[in-house]
């Protein structure tokens, strides 16, 4: 599988990131397949990309109260 191109990529941050600038995670949507998240500190450096599926249980596991 190639890598998506994120140069247009949508992205917004965590709704648990502060107004300070503190240590945030910024999510980008609409990549099919992949859920991209960068450290907002570093825009231009690296982004993850996580199968959509897995992102999914992750997020549904933190909302339980389950940690990783």
């Amino acid at each position: 599988m190639s890598r998506p191109d994120l140069n247009g990529a949508a992205w917004r941050k965590s709704s648990y990131s502060n107004q300070e600038g503190g240590n945030c995670v910024e999510v980008a949507d609409g990549i099919p397949g992949v859920i991209p998240v960068r450290d907002s500190k570093n825009p231009q450096g690296p982004a993850l990309l996580f199968p959509a599926t897995s992102w999914t249980a992750f997020i549904a596991r933190l909302k339980t109260g389950h940690r990783p």
